[in-house]
Formats: structure tokens, C-alpha cells, sequence
């Protein structure tokens, strides 16, 4: 074969006479850990009637039947990925939201409860979502504030982000050139991308019920890779 001919094969051209350069790629080292943070599926409605049942002092609600369909579907999207282990925290809307994905790959979960959503203090129960809606004017300060501890017993952006660090550290130095599937909670979330990206703490707020954000730790070095990937639920996003 001609030089001309590998040239009309090559979308790159002949590189035998010249020096050619590709865009770089990010290639990790084999030591890197992927973390693929994952929020629970959507929760059971809030009814200031019957209050969620409480788990260790924070709100615990099972997955509403929307819920149940983003497991679903979220199992689909990571049932063909190589997975070498599944984190969740210690309320349902996690372990129930993981649960498909464990049982296509025959995996069983390991808790982690240092990774748990922030402490919402006197607004447990419920009665976030209530206020929140409501447009309460603690509500708006903590918009306007970014920050949960101006409820009453909330706990502070530091110490979310302080715990959920060290959790992911943890977990990260056990577990060196694999990949993780971690269910986890919005505001967590929120805070490690924020850590990451040294940006404001709200900044990440907006992950989607049932979302992927993937993180990548190489060298002691965090990398965003994704933020909020819900592909998988195209099909479901109108319900």
C-alpha cells in the first residue's frame, strides 16, 4: 500500500512523512479512582399530616413510584459498566434507588453514613419541602445565604462538605483503579462538586432526582468529568 493509500484510511492524514498531533485525552493513571455520585431517585410526597418517618433524626421516605421507574431506568444506563463496588447511605431513598442496579450486576451494597444528606434541624420531617414552597422567609435566606444552618439545628456547608470528603477519601484509598457507583443526596453532592471546583456553595444545587456526576481522583488530584447526566430518563422526564 501506498503512503497516498494509508493516507485515504488515515482521517489524520499520512503521518510516516511528518509530525502530526493529536488533541490530548484525558487518560488517568491505572491508580485512579472513578466515583460516579448518584442522587436517589425522586421520594414520596411530603404530607405535613402523616410527617416522613425519621432515621437517626433525618427525614426517611421510601421512593414515590416516579422513583421507582428512575431505578429503573438508572439500572439500564449502568447495568453494561464495570463496576467494582455500590455505596449507599443509610435512609431508603438510596439503597432503594440502588437496589436494581445490584441485583442486574449481583452486587450488594456497603453503607457509608458519613455521606448521608445535610441535617435540616427543625425542618425534618417534611417540613423543608412545606417552607421551601411556601416561600418561607428562612427559606429565602438560606437562597440568598447559600448556606442550611439559618434553620434552626441545620447543619452547616462545612460540615456537610468536611464528612463527605473524608467519606469519599476513605473510600477512594480502598479502592485504586476502580470504579464506584455511589447513591448519595442532593445537597452532598452539591457540596464535593463544590470542593472540587472551589466554587460557591449553591453552585451544584440544581442534580437532577436519579442524576449521574462522575469525579475522578488521580494522583490526590479531583477532577470533574460530569455533572447531572440523566440521559437515561428521557423517556420518563414528562411524568
Amino acid at each position: 500500500m501506498t503512503n497516498d493509500q494509508s493516507a485515504d484510511n488515515n482521517p489524520y492524514g499520512n503521518s510516516e512523512t511528518k509530525e502530526v498531533y493529536r488533541q490530548v485525552k484525558f487518560i488517568p493513571n491505572s491508580k485512579a479512582v472513578t466515583l460516579l455520585l448518584i442522587r436517589h431517585g425522586e421520594s414520596a410526597i411530603a404530607d405535613m399530616e402523616k410527617p416522613f418517618p425519621l432515621t437517626e433524626g433525618r427525614s426517611d421516605p421510601p421512593l414515590s413510584p416516579i422513583g421507582t421507574l428512575q431505578a429503573q431506568a438508572l439500572s439500564a444506563r449502568l447495568a453494561g459498566y464495570q463496576l467494582d463496588a455500590i455505596y449507599v447511605t443509610q435512609l431508603k431513598r438510596t439503597q432503594e434507588t440502588a437496589a436494581p442496579l445490584c441485583a442486574a450486576l449481583g452486587q450488594t451494597w456497603t453503607m457509608e453514613k458519613d455521606l448521608v444528606e445535610i441535617f435540616m434541624g427543625e425542618w425534618e420531617g417534611g417540613i423543608y419541602r412545606k417552607y421551601m414552597t411556601e416561600g418561607h422567609p428562612i427559606a429565602q435566606k438560606i437562597l440568598n445565604e447559600q448556606r442550611f444552618d439559618v434553620i434552626p439545628g441545620g447543619e452547616s456547608n462545612h460540615s456537610v462538605t468536611s464528612r463527605a470528603v473524608a467519606a469519599i477519601q476513605r473510600i477512594a484509598a480502598e479502592h485504586a483503579g476502580q470504579t464506584l457507583a455511589i447513591f448519595t443526596h442532593s445537597v452532598v453532592i452539591a457540596n464535593i462538586l463544590a470542593s472540587v471546583t472551589h466554587s460557591e456553595p449553591f453552585a451544584f444545587l440544581g442534580n437532577d432526582n436519579a442524576s449521574i456526576s462522575e469525579v475522578v481522583i488521580a494522583d490526590k488530584k479531583w477532577y470533574l468529568r460530569r455533572f447531572n447526566d440523566t440521559a437515561h430518563l428521557e423517556h420518563i422526564k414528562h411524568l
